[in-house]
């Protein structure tokens, strides 16, 4: 797949040298998404990062602040991605997040139909398949999943096919998945919010992840859809993950529940991932620009 770069786009001139003029810096320009219910607030570099990350706990807070399941930091002059969690932690890849980034490219940055997006643990292919004047529907390759343990990180050996956990609540099965950020994919419990809740902050500081993991429960309906509910490493419950649906659709292919294209519905609406013949994970779906922001930081310290 080709790359189209922004080729007008370059890093500014007093980024380094000057850095301390930035971060002086008392108002910043926010930029909020969702793409099926998972929210984020989206940054454009150059910006305070500094000061900015460890107010993420507020700013971040539905009652509180503004409200978002994170930041998203983007580099429009090299297209890459930073991504944080609603706890100032740092995650390495986020499938609604990268979505949602496509889509900022396109409407305020003049991206192309195809091009490449940047994060620290991979590059993912884009194709824009349709756009509006708010919403960009995009396919993302996510990359080829992993299955080995010492990818999430986990404390087992090899790569197993199941693993069994201990909570208060009794033992469950999972399956340990990697598609650039680690998952515990939880078979046989009930697909419930309230399930979701007991388990998900549990397993997510299990002992087995040294870096803690994202947390799905499933329920196969037919060989080319299931429904899953989802705890997300540093968020929490969430309406809508992109890795967590590629992540599960990854654990029924290699059980061989579902075929190699599956539609997943989450509480925030569907995706729909397939394997393509290289053995990576393609997802497409949309997410659209929810309103503009200018908010001064002294708000939120």
């Amino acid at each position: 797949m080709r790359s189209c770069m922004l080729r007008h786009f370059r890093q500014p001139s007093y980024i380094g040298a000057n850095s301390s003029i930035i971060g002086t810096l008392s108002q910043i320009d926010l930029i909020k998404y969702q793409a099926l219910g998972n929210d984020y607030l989206v940054l454009d570099m150059p910006a305070p990062l500094d000061q900015v990350v460890p107010l993420l706990p507020v700013m971040c807070d539905r009652n509180r602040g503004l409200g978002s399941d994170g930041l998203l930091t983007f580099e429009p002059w090299s297209m890459t991605v930073r991504i944080f969690n609603p706890d100032s932690s740092e995650a390495q890849k986020s499938g609604n997040g990268l979505r949602i980034i496509a889509a900022h490219a396109v409407l305020d940055h003049s991206a192309g139909e195809r091009f490449e997006l940047h994060t620290q643990s991979a590059t993912n292919h884009v194709t824009i398949l349709s756009k509006d004047a708010a919403e960009v529907v995009s396919e993302i390759d996510i990359g080829r999943p992993s299955f080995r343990a010492a990818d999430l990180p986990a404390r087992f050996e090899g790569e197993p096919d199941r693993v069994r956990l201990h909570t208060p609540t009794g033992d469950v099965e999972a399956m340990l998945v990697s598609v650039g950020n680690p998952h515990c994919v939880v078979f046989g419990q009930p697909v419930t919010k309230q399930r979701c809740l007991e388990l998900g902050p549990v397993l997510e500081r299990d002992e087995a992840f040294p870096e803690r993991t994202n947390v799905q429960l499933f329920e196969v309906l037919h060989r080319r859809r299931v429904r899953i509910e989802i705890w997300e490493r540093g968020a929490g419950y969430t309406l809508a993950s992109g890795t967590s649906a590629s992540a599960v659709a990854a654990a029924c292919m290699r059980a061989g529940l579902v075929d190699d294209r599956v539609t997943v519905g989450m509480p925030g609406g569907e995706l729909a991932v397939r394997k393509s013949d290289e053995g990576t994970l393609i997802q497409s779906g949309p997410a659209r620009r929810v309103y503009r922001a200018r908010v001064d930081l002294a708000d939120f310290s």
